[in-house]
């Protein structure tokens, strides 16, 4: 028989898409997320059309583009700003729907947060999983609290440093890509009407999009600089520094950021289970199974898309076993060619002397192959 009761673990886009997606078809659903607080944070997003595809599918895709900025175009330019080269982007979603838009992070996850809580999902903040036992039906949980819990199914969607992938005794771990980046929000310029790329200045790349009326999100890949600047707080002298070179609505964006500007700083890494994401009545999903450098700008919608399919799948009629099998077989070959094909391209931006190298032909081949159905 179908799932019946759910445990979520990791409240971020994967998780709640996912438990809002069981929620609407019937699950009684339990989310638990780490953090005492569980709202929207962070910097932009890029949702290619196949995650606006399912943001529609639970129902929050109105919300969302009321504040986000859809556009189906990007502009690669050289380092001073002149243009190269615009480009129609693939309608990964449909064409019904736009082949992009750009978002804050915190406008995002308010909705989903928004919808989880209408759709009555459990939500418990602060505390996680410590340890399960399987059974054959079903998997008892004790959380950090001391509290326990049975369940039909527990999901772990807790990110690229998943503590779940650990506990269900899957041993793949992720890796540095060998690049790094720099993000800021800033005021949007009015003449900024689509993602724009800018090539051959003295780090691997630097660019921007719209992420709402009134703001902007951009950002500067680098090589791996120290790892102690790692966090929200690097300093930013560093960016300035780093992207000087690069010029035109860039450089002018940068230039004008007030001295407070919060300046994330991250070390790009990869990670893909290349096996079975499951183990019994346990399995991990989005981050927790596949992260790929952002240069596709696919990584949210491959999370997204593992929530919806895996929420149809365990409430259909197959008994949980042969669900997770099948999601599986959906899954895991589209993910490994996402990141495949992503990880070349970090290659080539890292090594762009490569004999070869044709990075505008990979993207079009991965979204293009995209527009089949999850």
């Amino acid at each position: 028989m179908p799932v019946q009761k759910v445990l979520v673990v990791g409240g971020g886009i994967t998780g709640s898409v996912l438990s809002l997606a069981l929620a609407q078809r019937g699950a009684d659903v339990e989310l638990v997320e780490i953090s005492p607080r569980w709202y929207g944070v962070g910097h932009g997003i890029t949702l290619q059309g196949n995650a606006l595809k399912a943001l529609r599918t639970v129902g929050v895709l109105d919300r969302v583009l009321e504040r986000a900025v859809p556009f189906d175009r990007m502009r690669l330019r050289s380092a001073d700003g002149g243009l190269l080269v615009e480009l129609p982007t693939p309608h990964t979603g449909g064409p019904d729907l736009p082949s992009t838009a750009g978002a804050l992070r915190s406008d995002l996850q308010d909705a989903l947060c928004d919808a989880v809580r209408a759709h009555g999902v459990t939500v418990r903040l602060g505390l996680s999983v410590d340890r399960l036992e399987q059974g054959p039906e079903r998997v008892d949980v004790t959380f950090t609290d001391g509290t326990t819990g049975r369940y039909d199914l527990m999901v772990g969607a807790d990110g690229i440093n998943s503590r779940m992938r650990d506990l269900i005794g899957i041993g793949t771990r992720p890796a540095p890509v060998g690049m790094s980046i720099f993000r800021v929000v800033a005021r949007r310029p009015p003449e900024m009407d689509c993602a724009e790329v800018y090539y051959g200045g003295p780090r691997f790349k630097a660019g921007y999009s719209p992420i709402s009326a009134d703001h902007c999100y951009a950002y500067l890949l680098d090589e791996n600089l120290d790892a102690s600047l790692v966090g929200p707080c690097a300093p930013l002298a560093l960016m300035r520094e780093r992207g000087a070179g690069y010029g035109g609505l860039w450089g002018r964006i940068i230039a004008s950021l007030p001295e407070d500007t919060a300046v994330d700083y991250r070390w790009i890494e990869a990670v893909l289970v290349d096996e079975d994401w499951y183990r019994g009545r346990t399995v991990v999903v989005g981050d927790a199974a596949h992260a790929c450098p952002p240069l596709i700008a696919q990584g949210a919608a491959m999370c997204m898309e593992d929530a919806v399919l895996l929420a149809e799948l365990v409430t259909g009629a197959e008994p949980p076993e042969k669900a997770l099998a099948h999601f599986m077989a959906r899954r895991l070959p589209r993910v490994r060619m996402v990141l495949a094909n992503s990880l070349q391209l970090a290659e080539w931006e890292i090594h762009p002397d490569t004999p070869g190298a044709d990075p505008a032909r990979i993207m079009s081949e991965t979204l293009d192959s995209l527009t089949a159905a999850a």
